[in-house]
């Protein structure tokens, strides 16, 4: 029975580490190209994860090929790669678009602040509230006198208002 060390290599998981923290840091960018390499990077980075993950190469996961006492290789990391690798390749078609469309449009690729980011920026800045919380109001009434206030849509209809 041959039984094989499962610890990756300190070089692949090192490798694994850069290329996330690069790709998170180039996702935090405003230029949309960045952006794109930072979804490239830690897709790559992930796809290694998930190599490595699956243990060491072994034979073909197809059973009675393997010769007798050999480890197979683990085909849930190899499909989980692959279909990693088709969704990164629509995301990055997807980008590469909306970073053509900006170029375009504006003859640049980064990604414009929103009005409402804006005002919430400047209100956090000012400690005011972004809402008017109508609950906080003080109205001068009493709960009994607010309640009598409110319509109740339920008596109106078992009183005939109702369709």
């Amino acid at each position: 029975m041959v039984v094989l060390e499962n610890t990756p290599s300190a070089v692949l998981v090192v490798a694994v580490g850069v290329l996330v923290a690069v790709g998170v840091y180039l996702l935090l960018e405003r230029s949309l190209t960045r952006v794109l390499l930072g979804f490239i990077l830690v897709g790559n980075g992930v796809n290694l994860t998930l190599l490595l993950a699956g243990g060491r190469a072994g034979s073909a996961p197809i059973l009675g090929t393997a010769p007798d006492g050999e480890p197979m290789s683990d085909p849930l990391a190899q499909a989980m790669i692959l279909t990693s690798i088709v969704i990164a390749l629509a995301l990055t078609a997807f980008v590469l678009a909306m970073a053509y469309r900006s170029w375009q449009l504006g003859g640049h690729d980064e990604v414009a602040d929103d009005v409402e980011d804006r005002r919430i920026a400047r209100l956090a800045a000012a400690n005011a509230p972004s809402f008017t919380d109508l609950d906080a109001e003080e109205s001068g009434q009493t709960l009994d006198e607010e309640a009598a206030e409110v319509q109740d849509e339920t008596e109106d209809d078992r009183a005939g208002g109702g369709s």
